[in-house]
């Protein structure tokens, strides 16, 4: 990856969007948040336009997925990588997920912070490059 890629974390808890926040800019990444879905969509509206929304499913108001849903609808953030971080990985989520055409599905339980990081550049890394 050249330079810094702009990554926007989505999650309705805080300390989550502080670790992961930390860790992405730890790892070369210009890190931006959004405190639920309703936010990352008012940004969104407002002309930010990421190369990764990184986002959990979880969450009230609107879902991640939903939020996606509209994302999608709305063709905002066209050329952004989606990728889901959630502990709900059952095969109708999953399912619904590729439905709203995510690039990633990172299972929260099963990775470490590290790991997510690692995950999420190799990611966006091979999927860049086809």
């Amino acid at each position: 990856m050249q330079g810094k890629n702009k990554i926007l974390i989505v999650d309705d808890d805080v300390l989550i969007l502080d670790m992961y926040s930390l860790k992405f800019s730890q790892n070369n990444f210009d890190v931006h948040t959004s405190l639920g879905s309703v936010d990352a969509l008012n940004q969104l509206k407002c002309g930010f336009c990421p190369d990764i929304i990184l986002t959990d499913v979880l969450m009230p108001n609107m879902d991640g997925l939903e939020m996606l849903e509209k994302i999608k609808k709305e063709k905002l953030s066209d050329n952004s990588f989606k990728i889901i971080l959630s502990n709900k990985g059952e095969p109708e989520d999953l399912e619904r997920a590729r439905a709203v055409g995510i690039n990633g599905y990172i299972i929260k339980a099963t990775a470490t912070p590290s790991e997510v990081v690692a995950q999420v550049k190799d990611i966006f890394t091979k999927k860049s490059s086809l």
